[in-house]
């Protein structure tokens, strides 16, 4: 038995290390050679971007580390800080890999000044002994637009928590930690000082560790002792980079949107980079702190078939599992609240004693305590009547019970629960005894099917979503006639 024990829990050990089985077989041993920077998932969304009419001269003066934070560490924190210091020059980067922007140098502005002027007291000084003229140096490029912001929050252990088992001297466990870096981005006018743009991005910055052990006394004075594992950080300088990165993609975007730059493409190309953008960010704006995505997902009619046990808590001793089989509709007032009915065919049996088939028809109210998640928690009560498969007996009961259902698609789910049943008669078993009435209990695995629109939360978000609905027809009607005019303007070119 102990034997059979193990291999579940070297199998158990296996299944954690195999999640990061790329870190762990892949084990720095031997020194490694400089090579190119790794590129970020967004990086190569930047490169693809279509090219603009003219690119933008812009200015960074400073795009700098504004929390002021340390690294912190198990006994408090260190002199190191907790994110990058060379912003500015990430984000310069970034601007030339997107090709709509010409960066100018005003990071180390006095430098570039100190250098021109080495210059112009060089030629000077040539031009006594050799009596030349040479060309002036070429003015500075000025920038119609600075690039102003930073790093404006570090957030340490904004969840962490683990998983883990022992049992005699065989073990596993894992650990994980998540941080947070915010950053905001603004586009100013050289000319009037106004501000013309500001996004607003954030990134997690992930930390796991794994790790399986086996200590274990085999024989008198053998002991066997085993560890592995491994610990996987996230850089923090690869966060910083995305989430600038990201920055720039919006505001080129948005700069496209509101008409402050243009890109040279087609319409129907410039229309699908914003619709997709417009969808992405209203897919933001719903997702709260910890990737929680509050979106209206149950629709207003749904069905479901539920399968599992029946248990009997009656006047007889040693109750069995038996089947249970569940078919029903729900009706959702709102993502929260529901009305459902249901047919339920089970068996009570206690062993050797009795066996009895039964019908039930339930009318239950149903609150779901997560509705925007595809995860939701759910907690039901109300009525119903019970009778025997001969319909001599009928018997009326309350119930309650809860669950959790899981959404693996817009239309599908599946859900696992239980219901306590409280059968208003001492009668169900047959036997009138004691002070109690009879009682069941059912436990359900289910898979609902659900039809039509998402039930809406309020008519406030109703209006929110007919103002996109506008916005997105208006937006389509603009492009259709810019892509008239264009069309028109070709046939007389011609």
């Amino acid at each position: 038995m102990y034997h059979k024990f193990y291999k579940v829990i070297a199998v158990i050990s296996c299944v954690f290390l195999l999640h990061g089985c790329g870190t762990y077989f892949n084990q720095p041993i031997t020194i490694e050679n400089a090579r190119i920077g790794e590129d970020t998932e967004v990086t190569k969304t930047l490169r693809d971007f279509p090219p603009p009419v003219e690119p933008v001269v812009v200015g960074v003066y400073k795009f700098r580390d504004q929390t002021g934070q340390y690294k912190p560490t198990e006994n408090g924190s260190t002199f190191s800080t907790a994110v990058t210091q060379g912003a500015t020059t990430i984000l310069i980067k970034a601007l030339e890999d997107s090709k709509w922007f010409v960066p100018i140098e005003r990071e180390n502005l006095s430098n570039l000044l100190n250098e021109r002027n080495i210059i112009r007291s060089t030629r000077k000084e040539y031009r006594k002994t050799k009596n030349t003229n040479e060309p002036q140096l070429p003015p500075l490029l000025y920038a119609g637009i600075i690039l102003e912001g930073g790093i404006v929050s570090y957030d340490s252990n904004i969840i962490t928590g683990g998983l883990g088992a022992r049992y005699f001297g065989v073990g596993a466990s894992t650990q994980y930690r998540q941080d947070r870096i915010t950053i905001y981005l603004r586009a100013v006018s050289t000319s009037s000082g106004k501000i013309l743009k500001t996004v607003y991005v954030s990134k997690t910055i992930l930390s796991q560790a794994l790790d399986a052990n086996f200590f274990r006394y085999i024989k008198f004075k053998r002991l066997l002792e085993a560890e592995t594992g491994f610990t996987k950080n996230e850089p923090a300088q690869m966060a910083v980079s995305e989430a600038i990165e990201k920055a720039v993609e919006s505001l080129i975007v948005e700069g496209i949107e509101d008409k402050l730059w243009a890109a040279k493409a087609e319409p129907e190309v410039v229309n699908t980079l914003i619709e997709t953008y417009k969808a992405e960010k209203h897919e933001a704006q719903n997702t709260a702190l910890y990737d929680r995505y509050f979106k209206e997902r149950r629709t207003k009619i749904s069905a479901f078939l539920k399968g599992g046990t029946a248990l009997v808590s009656g006047d007889y001793n040693n109750p069995e599992l038996t089947y249970s089989a569940k078919i029903g509709a729900r009706w959702y007032f709102n993502p929260y609240l529901n009305v459902n009915g249901s047919i339920n065919k089970f068996e009570l049996t206690n062993q050797n004693a009795f066996s009895k088939g039964f019908n039930a028809f339930d009318l239950n109210t149903e609150l779901s305590l997560l509705p925007f998640d595809r995860l939701s928690p759910f907690l039901f009560g109300g009525v119903g009547i019970v009778n025997d498969d001969d319909f001599d007996t009928t018997l009326f009961k309350f119930q309650y019970g809860g669950g959790v259902e899981y959404l693996i698609s817009d239309k599908i789910g599946i859900s696992v629960g239980a219901t306590h049943n409280l059968v208003l008669s001492d009668e169900l078993d047959g036997v009138v005894q004691g002070k109690r009435d009879d009682q069941y209990f059912n436990f359900s695995f289910g898979l609902n099917w659900y039809f039509g629109k998402p039930a809406k939360a309020s008519k406030k978000s109703r209006l929110q979503k007919q103002e996109q609905n506008i916005e997105l027809r208006e937006l389509r009607k603009r492009n259709r006639k810019i892509r008239k005019e264009g069309i028109i303007r070709e046939d007389k070119n011609e």
